[in-house]
């Protein structure tokens, strides 16, 4: 009897380590398995989430989660999202292009297309030029405000001793133009009134012309003119917080915060109607306001790997992205010569951020382009010209205050990072998980 029971005992210890081996090792999880562990956090969930990856100057993923509209409609490839601060970046290539032309000089005083004067009154000697603008070294502040209405003119709100200058809040006092970086919003109204100023076309308008249209690509400035398929595919933005108190609540529902067109279309800027091209950008918001997809967004990076060429078309020379991507500023780690905003500014070109590897988790991806943040947007475009490497990722919208879940290497919040990692290790650089 005890042989038998040892015998039977043998036999299911044995079956039990059959179907151990069979299992194998814990299968590891696919990317998209990675990406939704990310966006469902309980932590920080995420409304939505649009990523592309670039690989070799191939588009090696996308993909999309959540919803566009909650409760009601998913993203998908070809949502459009308000990508905040990137839209600086896409307006530079914009600039960019009219400089080729000879519309524009980056070291021409701005007053010279403005037609009055831009200086800051406590440095009256010293000119601002195109090249300060774009590299937010023009002491421009965004203290008395960068959005006005269109019956504003900017040179009434510019100007010392113009009707709505007021105080001068908008002016810095420690520094002259050219000597000290200070992230400035303002500075791209002004290249948008300067744009119109040299092509008598109105902002949104030029940035389909110029950008937009050439590359096939939807969205734009300005929702009032966008199709009804445009508009049918628009990521509403999303927190869990008020939009009055601004109190944040994790588990509670999600706030539309912009672009929440359900109740009524989108209505023009108001006073539109008589707006005088050339006197202030500001309503089309060249500083923020781009409705673009991932996808779109990877055309525009597929255009900047390829020199900028599309399809047969030579949108920009090589030699102008080489100057576009050339470093302007560094910050000298003490606030100098500017102000790294706790680490989120450290270099700088013509319109664009540089992350000379500061942006994956190994440290293996150095990359030029532009992050954003607004209205619970979070959104990156970072491209590795020399190895045709890049990512784009649109969040839209958070459960939690990103301030608190800030990153382990980087100035981005952490799933910023850890999307980013999982994109450049499995999709660029074809790694399993770690």
């Amino acid at each position: 009897m005890k042989m038998e029971r040892r015998s039977l005992l043998g036999l299911a210890l044995l079956g039990s380590m059959s179907r151990v081996l069979a299992a194998g090792p814990k299968a590891q999880p696919s990317l998209e398995g990675e990406l939704a562990g990310i966006v469902n956090n309980p932590a920080c969930q995420l409304a939505s989430l649009s990523v592309l990856a670039i690989g070799k100057g191939k588009v090696r993923y996308a993909q999309q989660f959540g919803q566009r509209v909650i409760p009601g409609a998913n993203a998908d490839a070809n949502t459009l999202y308000r990508i905040a601060s990137i839209s600086k970046m896409m307006t530079t290539l914009a600039v960019m292009m009219l400089v080729e032309q000879g519309k524009l000089a980056l070291d021409t005083d701005a007053s010279d297309y403005l037609g009055f004067p831009l200086r800051n009154p406590h440095f009256p000697e010293r000119a601002i030029t195109l090249r300060t603008l774009l590299t937010h070294t023009a002491s421009l502040r965004d203290d008395a405000g960068y959005a006005f209405p269109a019956r504003q003119a900017l040179r009434d709100i510019l100007v010392p001793g113009a009707a709505l200058h007021g105080d001068g809040a908008m002016w810095a006092a420690n520094a002259p133009p050219g000597a000290f970086f200070t992230y400035c919003n303002l500075n791209w109204g002004v290249i948008g009134t300067l744009m119109e100023k040299v092509t008598g076309e109105r902002f949104d308008r030029l940035m389909k012309r110029l950008l937009l249209e050439p590359l096939g690509v939807q969205g734009g400035f300005n929702p009032s003119e966008f199709s009804r398929a445009e508009l049918s595919n628009l990521a509403i933005l999303y927190r869990k917080r008020t939009t009055d108190t601004e109190i944040w609540n994790p588990h509670g529902p999600w706030i539309a915060q912009a672009d929440d067109y359900r109740g009524a279309p989108p209505q023009a800027p108001a006073g539109i109607e008589s707006y005088v091209v050339g006197s202030n950008a500001t309503p089309f918001s060249p500083t923020g306001g781009l409705r673009i997809s991932a996808s779109g967004m990877g055309q525009i990076m597929l255009m900047l790997i390829n020199g900028g060429r599309h399809e047969g078309r030579q949108l920009l020379k090589p030699s102008t992205l080489e100057l576009m991507f050339t470093r302007q500023w560094t910050y000298d780690g003490k606030g100098g010569n500017g102000d790294s905003n706790g680490g989120l500014f450290n270099y700088w070109g013509l319109g664009n951020q540089q992350f000379p590897g500061q942006l994956v988790e190994d440290g293996g991806f150095s990359a030029v382009g532009h992050l954003g943040e607004a209205y619970g947007l979070m959104s990156v475009f970072v491209v590795d010209l020399a190895n045709k490497n890049g990512m784009v990722a649109l969040v839209g919208g958070t459960s939690s205050d990103p301030q608190a879940c800030k990153g382990k290497y980087s100035s981005m919040a952490r799933f910023q990072e850890q999307i980013l990692s999982v994109l450049h290790r499995r999709a660029i650089l074809g790694t399993p998980s770690a």
